[in-house]
């Protein structure tokens, strides 16, 4: 199997995130089953059944992370040594050729990937276009509303 790439920055970010659901929201998710509990007929207690649903999911992202954690590749982008070619961790400023509307991305791995933070699958369909090109370069992709051509003004790694 495989190693899922996961960069540095990702990494810390996301065992952040695992020990505050182990500690704090493991924590305050216990004590509130065990006050609804407090409250009666569980059958018909809502603030029961809302509390183990967030225990459910609570626990299943801590298992989600664990998992991917435990298989990922750390990649410190700030030694990568590649110019201006665009590779895993690139940060990647693009320009829609028809809309002129400009955008910055981070090529990410999975597990930390954040379309509304910048950060982008490396997964994705328009990373996967991304690879490989080089500063100034233009390429196009299928994105579900068709196909998109843009430009690529800025790489840098940090």
């Amino acid at each position: 199997m495989s190693r899922a790439p996961l960069t540095k920055a990702g990494s810390e970010r996301l065992r952040a995130e695992l020990a505050r659901l182990k500690t704090v929201e493991r924590a305050r998710i216990i004590e509130a089953i065990a006050e609804a509990r407090a409250h009666g007929d569980l059958k018909e207690n809502a603030e029961y059944h809302a509390a183990r649903e967030q225990h459910s999911f609570n626990e299943g992202r801590i298992a989600e992370l664990e998992a991917g954690l435990s298989m990922a590749q750390v990649i410190d982008v700030a030694r990568l040594n590649v110019g201006n070619k665009i590779v895993f961790g690139a940060i990647v400023e693009i320009e829609d050729e028809d809309t002129g509307v400009a955008v910055t991305y981070q090529i990410v791995g999975d597990l930390e990937a954040d379309i509304s933070k910048g950060l982008l699958a490396v997964s994705s369909p328009i990373a996967r276009a991304l690879i490989g090109k080089s500063e100034d370069d233009s390429f196009e992709f299928t994105a579900p509303g068709g196909v998109k051509r843009y430009q690529i003004i800025g790489v840098r790694y940090q």
